[in-house]
């Protein structure tokens, strides 16, 4: 499943990598153009809105292997205001993938560094075997623009 996933490139390279059959799942709130992959679904949504797990659930068959999480919001210039709405949006973006995931799924999303980055990564911690921290290449290096990578669903004590 992938969370922010127009224009979707990414959509494409995951329905590769499962195959046949495999289900991709992409979900934004921009339409994405159709893609000719018979293993690729859509839905135009925004994952904060209290509809989408059940929207996601109508058309998952089983549980995800991983969710990956690129969402964003057009930046304010205020840098307080910006990471905690892209802290706001991992935080949905960890609530979502703790719902439909598999245990021993895995988990990828996009977040700034900032204060609020460290008592999230701690939230990872808790619900994954092993968790990363990952500033791609491709990324400016002065861009606070970090990605964290959690390993290995656990299952939770109920």
């Amino acid at each position: 499943m992938d969370l922010g996933s127009a224009p979707g490139g990414w959509l494409q390279v995951a329905s590769k990598t499962v195959g046949e059959q495999g289900l991709v799942l992409g979900i934004d709130t921009k339409q994405i153009e159709p893609l000719t992959e018979s293993n690729v679904c859509t839905i135009v949504g925004d994952i904060t809105g209290p509809e989408i797990i059940s929207q996601i659930k109508e058309i998952l068959s089983r549980e995800a292997l991983v969710v990956t999480s690129d969402v964003s919001q057009s930046l304010s210039g205020v840098w307080e205001l910006d990471h905690a709405r892209q802290i706001d949006l991992a935080r949905r973006s960890l609530e979502i993938a703790l719902v439909v995931l598999k245990i021993g799924g895995n988990f990828f999303v996009k977040t700034f560094q900032g204060n609020a980055s460290e008592d999230f990564v701690k939230d990872v911690k808790r619900h994954f075997a092993r968790v990363e921290i990952v500033k791609p290449k491709a990324s400016r290096s002065r861009s606070a623009e970090i990605y964290v990578l959690g390993l290995r669903l656990k299952a939770t004590l109920t």
